[in-house]
């Protein structure tokens, strides 16, 4: 058992302490601080620990554990004060989670717990967080220690300030109908249309659970994105560069997070500030959104100049493009705002899947702005290699088609800012 906290003064310094309203209810996490502290850890109550960590045998701690479960929702501005208090002293706080809801947890993430790790524990996840809290302060804020190219990357969002960045959506009707591929290249495709003055592109993965935009360029996920929504409302210009990755010195992309969260992590003020962010510093900002519909999708559609819904030629594109529809015109929102694209669409010479497309589309009522072949293989195998089917397989007919529709974007934006 953990190491008490009434004991002598004589035993070694403590390292950290669990805090909670009954650490047995946590035999997990009781396990996890003996493997990683031994007998160097206590443990405490709400009320105890509030008193504790005003004290100097406070100073010792390197972090604390709080424990909760949704019991414990009814007493947030206490959790609250306690983190507060151990931000106070340099201490660490490591989140413990059970069955609580995603408001309270955003709200205690907010309040300024650095680790969030979910009950019960899964194997290691304690020791890497207390990994990640060891790291040295300066590889995360500290200029200097940072790899030449996110360097470069601030001081070039800092440069393009004042700009008016053309938001594109994009969101899936089913799941596996290829939307992260299309956003993915297409975003490329933007950010490499010309060679004299190639556009500045954004590529923001908002599938806070399974998004994997990072997987089809082969990108870290990384710590300062979870740091980045877990308090938005305090990100600055700075702070959404330092999250952002590079991929081949072109493509700027905010990946997911590292860990799964609620997709209702964030708000629609959250979202909508990330988007003012992004459009202030890029000429074109793409966001590949989660299949589900939350409650700042209404954000996105609104901010978007364009949205495209991928479909396929199949029933469950259709019912839940009804759905969608309904949902939409039900809340007064633009469902016409939405541009459908087909995805693996009939071939030219295939007469009998192009008028399955055509009544397909009269019965529900839209319009197929665009068509997509069939890549084959080769998609699949350029999303695994995370590399672009422009580098992959430039003769590929659905990155033709690709190309196509962000030289027609491009174009299109060039008249924008040339009228303006």
């Amino acid at each position: 058992m953990a190491t008490s906290m009434a004991q002598p003064a004589e035993q070694a310094p403590l390292r950290a302490c669990t805090v909670s309203r009954d650490v047995q209810l946590f035999d997990l996490l009781i396990e996890d601080m003996e493997t990683l502290l031994g007998e160097a850890w206590g443990d405490l109550g709400f009320s105890e620990a509030e008193t504790f960590l005003q004290q100097p045998e406070a100073e010792t701690l390197e972090f604390v554990a709080i424990a909760i479960d949704d019991t414990d929702e009814h007493d947030l501005e206490r959790l609250a004060r306690l983190i507060a208090a151990a931000r106070a002293r340099g201490i660490k706080v490591v989140l413990i989670a059970e069955d609580v809801s995603p408001a309270a947890l955003h709200q205690l993430l907010r309040s300024g717990a650095d680790e969030f790790v979910p009950y019960p524990l899964p194997e290691g996840e304690l020791a890497a967080a207390v990994d990640r809290l060891r790291r040295p302060l300066p590889q995360v804020v500290a200029e200097g220690a940072q790899p030449p190219a996110p360097v470069d990357r601030r001081n070039r969002v800092k440069l393009t300030s004042g700009g008016d960045g053309v938001v594109i959506a994009v969101q899936g009707m089913a799941g596996g109908i290829g939307a992260t591929t299309f956003a993915v290249n297409l975003a490329w495709e933007l950010a490499t249309v010309s060679k004299d003055k190639p556009p500045r592109v954004c590529l923001l993965d908002l599938g806070l659970q399974f998004g994997s935009v990072s997987t089809y360029l082969d990108l870290s996920r990384r710590e300062a994105v979870m740091e980045l929504l877990s308090d938005v409302e305090s990100v600055d210009a700075e702070v959404f560069a330092q999250a952002l990755a590079i991929f081949d010195e072109k493509l700027h992309v905010l990946t997911a997070p590292p860990d799964l969260l609620p997709l209702d992590m964030v708000g629609p003020d959250d979202v909508q500030k990330l988007l003012n962010i992004a459009r202030e510093h890029y000429d074109f900002v793409v966001v590949d959104m989660p299949q589900a519909v939350v409650h700042w999708s209404e954000t996105v559609l609104n901010a978007a100049q364009v949205f495209f819904a991928l479909i396929e030629l199949d029933m469950r594109s259709a019912q839940n493009t009804i759905r969608l529809k309904r949902a939409l015109q039900s809340e007064d929102l633009p469902f016409d705002k939405l541009r459908f694209v087909l995805n693996r669409a009939p071939r030219f010479t295939d007469l009998q899947g192009k008028s399955r497309a055509k009544r397909m589309a009269e019965s529900l009522g839209i319009t197929l702005d665009l068509q997509l072949p069939d890549g084959g293989r080769q998609v699949s195998q350029s999303c695994d290699h995370g590399l672009p089917l422009a580098s992959q397989a430039a003769k590929n007919p659905l990155r033709r088609e690709i190309a196509k529709l962000a030289q027609s974007l491009y174009r299109v934006g060039l008249s924008d800012a040339d009228a303006a």
